[in-house]
C-alpha cells in the first residue's frame, strides 16, 4: 500500500537583521526556500537587502488558498503586517522550522 502525503503550502514573512524591511512569499517547500534566501541563491530584493530572517509563516493545504493569502498579505500596510507578526512572535526572533 502506498501512502499518499498531502502537499503543503506556506506563506511566510522574512525581515532583515534590524527588522526594518519585510518580504512576503509563498512556497511548497519552506525549508528549501528559506535556505535559498539565506544563501542568496536568487538575485533580487531579499538578496540586495539581506532579508533572510523568518519571523512568520502560515500553512495551507491548497496552493490556491496560499496564493490568495500571499496576495492579501502583500496588500497589507506595514503596521498590519507588523501586528500579524506580533500575534505569535512579539520579539521578532528568527523562527526555527520544525520539520527541517
Amino acid at each position: 500500500m502506498v501512502m499518499k502525503t498531502t502537499k503543503k503550502f506556506y506563506v511566510y514573512m522574512l525581515t532583515n537583521y534590524t527588522n526594518k524591511l519585510l518580504y512576503v512569499g509563498m512556497t511548497s517547500n519552506l525549508p528549501k526556500r528559506i535556505h535559498q534566501h539565506k544563501t542568496k541563491y536568487y538575485p533580487g530584493f531579499t538578496n540586495k537587502y539581506n532579508i533572510n530572517k523568518l519571523v512568520y509563516y502560515e500553512e495551507y493545504s491548497s496552493s490556491l488558498d496560499a496564493t490568495k493569502r500571499e496576495r492579501q498579505l502583500k496588500g497589507f500596510v506595514r503596521r498590519k503586517k507588523d501586528a500579524l507578526v506580533n500575534t505569535n512572535n512579539l520579539d521578532w526572533i528568527e523562527l526555527k522550522i520544525p520539520f527541517v
